[in-house]
């Protein structure tokens, strides 16, 4: 199913992947493949041209995405804190669920000292704030950005890129490399170079599907810090707005993107390179009434995720489940590694491969839209976020419990990908509301989680205007970019 992108709304026919052949050569005879991972910081997943968005300008992002294997149905879990981002972040390098990602003895398994035994060198380069710095240590080469002067420079990703293509010059030739890059946008504050914000006209810049003014109850975070970015009601005008300046930023970074391959080929490593996108999770603006990222609504835990290089098939998408600490045993899989044992995630490279995956006895094939497989190695996602959301999906049907005010919601995503229609008080879905909360706690008992459910004493789901005005705006950042010349 072609999920979280602005197609239906916009007109658009379904977004093809299919691209000329060659454009990524085979791995050089006797060298382990080197690997680049670029993992973005609040990125949604239809923000990304090839994935089917017409009016978002990444023709770099686009040219990788079409030359490998995408996957569709990628998440993020859900998160411990607001900052989402670092449970995230914690989660892909540690290859374990948010509820025992934590609670880890000394000498744990992670990306990065895996990476190593395999006989990789090791570097990273990202953001500081809200990461996981623990793991960082174990990388060979280990960088920090300046977050803030990062998001208001104007050129988002330029010291990144900067300092990657000085390392490809540097580097231990005798070794491949894994890299790791991390930068701190397109997170708020959004500042981009005049040349990036005039290739959008915001009047022109459609509106999320599900654009509401306010989120119609409450969800339990409805005042946090993101939140507080835009004022209630929200407006079409100031959506569109965030939604230019968020725009302007991708392009900046998806500039910068095209000058990591062209440093790629420079150093003559580039057919050599698995190359790996992500991001941390994805984020409202507007949807739903909502700004930020502490939902689990599609547009916020729902990200983009694609493998290209030697030995990666082209042309291909997938609709297989996946989630981001999945990413760490997929890399070991397509380098040859052992995936070290005690974590979570489940290697995707036989779902790249087109492989057979051994699936749990009972367990149901099915096809997604284009005749798109949806076999992989997960039955089903669940999410979390704290102590007052879950949501629990199998194959199209998506079902979402506020535990602290007793509230579900259900979605079928095939008819309905923006999560729009609530049926969870139809009649003729009263079996599948049971079943998917019996799914539900089945996922929870699978990964740890306690949280019931329901509580005795839910709290008023209603919300009124005076619930928002008590809340005050976030603080605008000014940038210090100037058109470039």
């Amino acid at each position: 199913m072609n999920r979280r992108l602005f197609l239906k709304s916009c007109g658009a026919g379904a977004a093809s992947l299919a691209i000329a052949p060659g454009i990524r050569a085979a791995e050089t005879a006797g060298r382990k493949p080197n690997v680049l991972f670029l993992f973005t910081d609040d990125q949604r997943e239809d923000t990304i041209g090839a994935l089917g968005n017409p009016h978002v300008k990444t023709p770099n992002l686009d040219a990788l995405a079409r030359s490998g294997v995408v996957f569709r149905n990628a998440y993020c879990m859900g998160g411990f804190s607001g900052a989402v981002c670092l449970p995230s972040r914690m989660m892909m390098l540690r290859g374990r669920s948010w509820f025992s990602v934590r609670n880890l003895p000394p000498g744990f398994p992670n990306f990065p000292t895996a990476m190593n035994e395999a006989g990789y060198e090791t570097y990273h380069h990202g953001k500081k704030g809200n990461t996981d710095t623990q793991v960082h240590k174990l990388f060979t080469h280990s960088h920090y950005l300046n977050d803030g002067a990062d998001r208001t420079s104007g050129f988002p990703c330029k010291t990144l890129v900067d300092d990657a293509a000085a390392f490809l010059k540097t580097r231990d030739k005798s070794k491949p490399f894994f890299m790791y890059l991390a930068p701190a946008n397109p997170h708020d504050p959004r500042v981009a170079d005049r040349r990036y914000m005039d290739m959008y006209d915001p009047a022109k810049i459609p509106l999320p599907p599900n654009f509401l003014p306010f989120h119609p109850f409450d969800n339990g975070d409805l005042v946090i810090r993101d939140e507080r970015l835009a004022p209630w009601p929200r407006t079409e005008a100031e959506i569109r707005k965030h939604l230019h300046d968020y725009y302007a930023v991708i392009t900046g970074m998806d500039e910068q993107v095209g000058r990591l391959v062209a440093a790629l080929k420079d150093a003559g490593e580039f057919d050599n390179t698995i190359f790996i996108f992500s991001t941390d999770q994805g984020i409202a603006i507007g949807s739903h009434g909502l700004m930020g990222k502490q939902n689990l609504y599609e547009h916020s835990m729902g990200v983009p995720l694609f493998f290209t290089g030697p030995g990666i098939p082209q042309g291909k998408t997938v609709d297989a489940f996946a989630y981001l600490f999945d990413v760490f045993p997929t890399v070991c899989e397509l380098v040859g590694a052992k995936a070290p044992e005690g974590i979570e995630g489940k290697s995707l490279a036989p779902v790249i491969w087109g492989r057979a995956v051994a699936r749990p006895s009972g367990a149901d094939s099915r096809v997604g839209d284009a005749g798109h497989s949806t076999d992989g190695v997960r039955d089903a996602v669940f999410l979390a976020y704290l102590n007052i959301q879950r949501a629990v999906r199998k194959g199209q049907w998506k079902l979402l419990r506020y535990p602290q005010v007793n509230k579900t919601q259900l979605f079928d995503l095939a008819a309905d990908p923006f999560e729009t229609k609530d049926l969870s008080a139809d009649p003729a879905q009263a079996a599948r509301v049971k079943e998917l909360l019996a799914l539900m706690a089945e996922q929870q008992k699978l990964f740890g989680d306690a949280q019931p459910l329901e509580v005795s004493n839910p709290r008023p789901a209603e919300v009124t205007l005076d619930f928002f005005e008590r809340a005050k705006p976030v603080p605008k950042a000014k940038g210090k970019a100037k058109a470039a010349k």
